[in-house]
């Protein structure tokens, strides 16, 4: 193909992704985008690239959560008081610019990345692709419905606390939360600096691994950023933990509990053993995140912003904020040193397993449910998420099926750290079992 048919072809597949993009009807779904001669400026330096370089995502569309910095377009983390303009892009986005991969634009989110819902923001609530009285799952909401739409090949978020799997159980996609540290979060808002990941959402475990090989990689300007000895083995026969029925919990959803089972039989199917494990201290470590001083640290991101506009904030983030303010120093101290504790007693349910295998998500709820409750229904969403940044694991969502509502539902993936790789390959197999 020469280069003026490559560009053709290219250019053809990008417009036909901006059409999708104009003709979506959710008007929460974007902050800011590119206009269209701006995107096909960025496909003819692709393709220019291209020519001398190895573009892996060459040609491929993404849409990036609002907290992550994109040249030439306003950071506002879903606050628009807060608003900036970047002088460059986030490590990341750069990385996967300079791949080949076309921004459409910035998305919509729980506003500074705090919630699991997907309405916490003042650009209204993005709705579920399947039934828009649900909720699509956030902080990354904007981000997880232009993948579940087909509106781009994959997209960018952030997960704290589940981020980037609660949208893609609520999406019907792949949602995955890398290994902390191995993908940069320079030029990212941070929420919970030390526990933020960007995370990446696509329809397939093959698109998910691909984005996330450009993705990952030291960044010596990420005072976060490590390198971890990565796991790549494929296992035809692995061990899977379970909790025990006394900590599953699906908030009242029977068709939750029925798609969850039958993912048990399919991980099964694949070669898997079935063990119980003591979920109590993951559980207790969960609660941590919001119940125990790392809210503080939430504070702490945006403290001086906070200080001088308290009313820019919508009122269940002002909420949060104003309650984070009243731990102490000695309170994070004990916090760690709890955490320690029950970091330890985990280490012995890893000693007898691979991975665990989770509802990602142990129910749904209506936009209008969420707004009526929204921190208690927030907190019932983050019972299978919470921990996992805590206890340094990495993550992958993927689907499980339908529930007869036609909403979705979805299983999660966890291992520890570095065995990113090895969760795709499982995500890849799960995926062939019907």
């Amino acid at each position: 193909m020469t280069t003026v048919d490559a560009t053709t072809s290219i250019r053809d597949r990008v417009e036909a992704s901006l059409d999708r993009v104009d003709r979506y009807a959710d008007p929460a779904l974007w902050i800011s985008r590119f206009t269209r001669e701006q995107v096909l400026a960025q496909v003819d330096r692709a393709v220019e690239r291209a020519a001398g370089h190895e573009c892996p995502l060459l040609g491929l569309t993404f849409a990036v959560k609002d907290n992550i910095d994109v040249l030439s377009l306003p950071t506002t983390a879903a606050c628009p008081e807060f608003s900036y303009q970047p002088n460059r892009s986030a490590t990341v986005v750069q990385k996967l610019i300079d791949a080949g991969a076309i921004v459409i634009g910035k998305t919509n989110m729980d506003q500074f990345a705090t919630g699991l819902v997907g309405v916490r923001s003042p650009h209204g609530a993005c709705r579920n692709v399947f039934d828009p009285k649900y909720i699509s799952g956030g902080s990354s909401s904007g981000s997880g419905v232009s993948v579940a739409a087909g509106l781009v090949d994959f997209s960018l978020g952030t997960d704290t606390a589940g981020s980037g799997r609660i949208p893609a159980a609520f999406g019907n996609i792949v949602g995955v939360k890398p290994t902390r540290g191995i993908v940069s979060t320079s030029g990212v808002v941070p929420a919970c600096r030390s526990l933020d990941c960007v995370s990446i959402f696509a329809a397939d475990c093959e698109m998910a691994g691909k984005v996330l090989d450009v993705a990952t990689g030291f960044d010596p300007h990420d005072s976060f950023s490590r390198e971890v000895k990565s796991t790549r083995s494929r296992k035809a026969e692995f061990v899977f933990g379970v909790p025990a029925d006394r900590h599953l919990e699906f908030f009242g959803n029977d068709d939750m509990r029925i798609l969850f089972n039958a993912a048990v039989d399919r991980a099964t199917a694949m070669g898997g053993l079935r063990v119980e494990i003591d979920y109590g201290p993951f559980v207790e470590t969960a609660e941590l995140l919001y119940g125990g001083p790392w809210v503080a640290e939430r504070l702490a991101a945006i403290g001086d912003f906070y200080r001088h506009h308290p009313d820019a904030l919508i009122p269940v983030l002002k909420t949060i904020m104003d309650g984070a303010g009243e731990y102490s120093a000695v309170d994070a101290f004990n916090g760690y040193y709890r955490l320690r504790e029950l970091k330890r007693l985990t280490e012995c349910e890893w000693n007898q397993i691979d991975v665990m295998l989770l509802p990602t998500a142990g129910t749904i709820y209506t936009i209008d449910q969420v707004l009526a409750d929204p921190l208690a229904l927030n907190k019932n969403l983050g019972y299978y998420t919470n921990f996992v940044n805590l206890l340094d694991l990495c993550a992958l969502a993927v689907p499980a099926g339908f529930m007869p509502t036609g909403l979705p539902g979805g299983i999660t993936f966890i291992a520890p750290a570095g065995a990113d790789h090895m969760l795709l390959d499982l995500g890849r197999r799960f995926g062939e079992i019907k």
